[in-house]
C-alpha cells in the first residue's frame, strides 16, 4: 500500500465531506470524483463518521477494482445512510459531524500471534460470517490481541472464542488513517493554509 501525501488525502477527504452532504440532503451518489491518479487506483477504504467524539456511522470496502476515490463517496453516503447499527444521519447533525478515512491494504492470512496491536486490522470469517475491526479499535479500547480477536468474532456472528477453531480463517489487513480533525489541528498550527469541511 504506497503512502498518500498529505494533498491527496485532503482531497479524499472532500470527496467523503461532498459524498456525506449529498447523500443526507439529497439521498443521492456523489458522481463528480477528482480525476487525480493516486485517487483512481483501485484500492478500498472504510469511512468512519464521530459526532462529538462519538462513533455515528462506519462502513468499508475491501480492495476490488473500484477507484480509490469512488470507494470512499460510497462508504461515506453508505455510513451515513445504512450502516445498521444507527438512525441515517440528519441533515442538523452535518456541521458537528468529523470524518476519518482509513485507506486499506489487501487482507493476507496471519496467525495470531503475529498480530501486531496497533498496525493491523483484522478479517475473521467463517462460512459466510464476517467480522471487521480497524487497527485504530485496538489501540482505543486498549484491548489484547485475545480480545481484539474475541470482537472480532461476535461483530461476525460467532463465539467469543471463535478464533481458535481450525475452520475460522484470521487474516489482517494495514491503514493509512487520518482525518478532518488532524488537518484542521495542522491548520491552527500553520495559519494561512486553508482547509474546508463544507461544499
Amino acid at each position: 500500500m504506497s503512502s498518500l501525501a498529505d494533498s491527496e488525502k485532503q482531497l479524499l477527504l472532500e470527496v467523503a465531506r461532498r459524498a456525506l452532504i449529498l447523500a443526507v440532503e439529497r439521498r443521492e451518489s456523489l458522481l463528480e470524483l477528482p480525476a487525480h491518479p493516486a485517487l483512481q487506483r483501485p484500492g478500498g477504504a472504510f469511512v468512519t463518521l464521530r459526532m462529538r467524539h462519538r462513533l455515528r456511522g462506519c462502513i468499508g470496502q475491501f480492495v476490488s477494482s473500484d477507484p480509490l476515490a469512488q470507494v470512499v463517496a460510497y462508504c461515506a453516503k453508505a455510513a451515513a445512510l445504512e450502516d445498521p447499527r444507527f438512525d441515517p444521519v440528519l441533515p442538523a447533525e452535518l456541521p458537528h459531524i468529523d470524518l476519518e478515512i482509513s485507506v486499506l491494504s489487501p487482507p493476507e492470512q496471519i496467525s495470531a500471534e503475529q498480530i501486531i496491536l496497533g498496525t493491523h486490522g483484522v478479517v475473521v470469517s467463517r462460512g459466510w460470517q464476517r467480522g471487521v475491526l480497524l487497527p485504530q479499535v485496538a489501540t482505543e479500547l486498549n484491548l489484547t490481541v485475545e480480545r481484539f480477536l474475541e470482537e472480532t468474532c461476535m461483530k461476525a456472528g460467532l463465539e467469543r472464542d471463535a478464533w481458535k477453531d481450525s475452520g475460522t480463517r484470521i487474516q489482517a489487513f494495514t491503514a493509512e488513517i487520518f482525518s478532518e480533525a488532524e488537518f484542521r489541528a495542522a491548520l491552527q498550527a500553520r495559519p494561512g493554509q486553508g482547509y474546508s469541511t463544507s461544499t
